[in-house]
């Protein structure tokens, strides 16, 4: 997906493709979001005003790269993951054999589709934590785009992890599922605090 143009992006998104859907969505705006944490430490490198923080800034920026080429990774992993669920919905059960062949393949599919999402939060919520720290020593000139870019990055891991829930949902496996639920809502909810405090640092500079 990372090859297509943002024009045919969105189309396909507002097709009745099923992919990209809402794990391709949240895969784009994260890696947008860390992209302006970038941008914020491209405009505070090798700047004497920040020249304390310069090593730093460097390796900030190179986790940045990274963490954008695996978000956008992430969108077509999505697209990867759903690919057997959706097969899987298309077998057969009318007899109880078929039932039984189809809800073992549904569980593996369901687990599947659930981890990855989990995956992405995690790649998303190490973004904020980058983002946090940018808005602490990147330019003031351009902390708004800090801002911006949390603000991304916390839209996208709420979206993610919807698409944990809506799997787990389903899965016979409960232990399984509510485990996965757990990890879910501890990123959301250690997101949600870095968010907050990160938008609040944004906004005290820029308004005073």
């Amino acid at each position: 997906m990372d090859e297509m143009t943002i024009k045919e992006f969105l189309t396909a998104l507002s097709s009745d493709a099923p992919t990209p859907g809402g794990g391709g969505a949240a895969g784009l705006v994260a890696a947008v979001g860390t992209s302006l944490g970038n941008m914020v430490l491209s405009l505070t490198t090798g700047k004497k005003k920040y020249a304390e923080h310069q090593s730093e800034i460097e390796e900030l920026q190179k986790k940045a790269t990274d963490l954008t080429q695996k978000l956008t990774d992430a969108m077509d992993r999505d697209a990867e993951a759903f690919a057997p669920l959706a097969k899987a919905y298309g077998l057969p059960k009318d007899t109880p054999e078929e039932a039984a062949h189809r809800e073992t393949v549904m569980e593996e599919a369901l687990s599947v589709a659930a981890e990855t999402p989990l995956s992405m939060m995690e790649e998303i919520l190490e973004a904020m934590k980058l983002i946090a720290r940018v808005a602490e020593i990147g330019s003031r000139l351009a902390i708004s785009d800090a801002g911006v870019g949390i603000a991304c990055c916390q839209a996208a891991l709420q979206g993610a992890s919807l698409n944990v829930f809506i799997n787990t949902k389903m899965m016979k496996d409960r232990d399984k599922a509510l485990s996965m639920e757990e990890r879910a809502d501890g990123m959301l909810s250690e997101g949600k605090d870095l968010y907050e405090k990160t938008y609040d640092t944004v906004t005290k500079a820029i308004r005073g």
